[in-house]
């Protein structure tokens, strides 16, 4: 399965680069109805559903002449990330400085494990939100804060 991303990022990714969307990740696993290939994206004016089909059209072809899977069956999807989409990356912090967030520690850090505040500023180690300095390989998920 490693194997079958790998090729897919490279040869796939950079069509939709083109296209003028980021991909953010790249998921070939068993569902319900199978094998299931999918291509998560983003754009500076979201995601929609034609964005979608226009990605998913573009790389139809070349999926089937590169044949990643090796002549095995799977589903293709082309999906948005979704507004609970985890903040992982340099570009995703980058994309939410100034917004507010939460974050959950793998463990807890003057007893708790969960803090909500604005994204201030990140290197490479650590992860500033409000007042808090954060090591990135103690961050569990980071999303952004979502009011209903």
């Amino acid at each position: 399965m490693a194997k079958t991303i790998e090729i897919v990022k490279e040869k796939i990714c950079p069509i939709i680069s083109e296209l003028g969307y980021e991909v953010v990740d790249v998921e070939y696993s068993k569902k319900v109805d199978g094998m299931n290939l999918t291509f998560y994206i983003d754009s500076p004016n979201g995601i929609t559903l034609d964005d979608c089909e226009r990605v998913h059209k573009a790389i139809d072809g070349p999926l089937d002449e590169l044949d990643p899977t090796g002549d095995a069956t799977y589903i293709l999807n082309v999906s948005s990330c979704g507004l609970d989409r985890p903040i992982k990356t340099d570009s995703d912090l980058k994309r939410n400085l100034g917004k507010e967030v939460d974050v959950k520690l793998y463990r807890a850090v003057d007893k708790k494990k969960q803090y909500t505040g604005e994204l201030l500023d990140f290197d490479s180690q650590t992860v500033t939100v409000g007042d808090r300095k954060f090591d990135r390989k103690e961050i569990a998920n980071m999303v952004l804060h979502l009011d209903f």
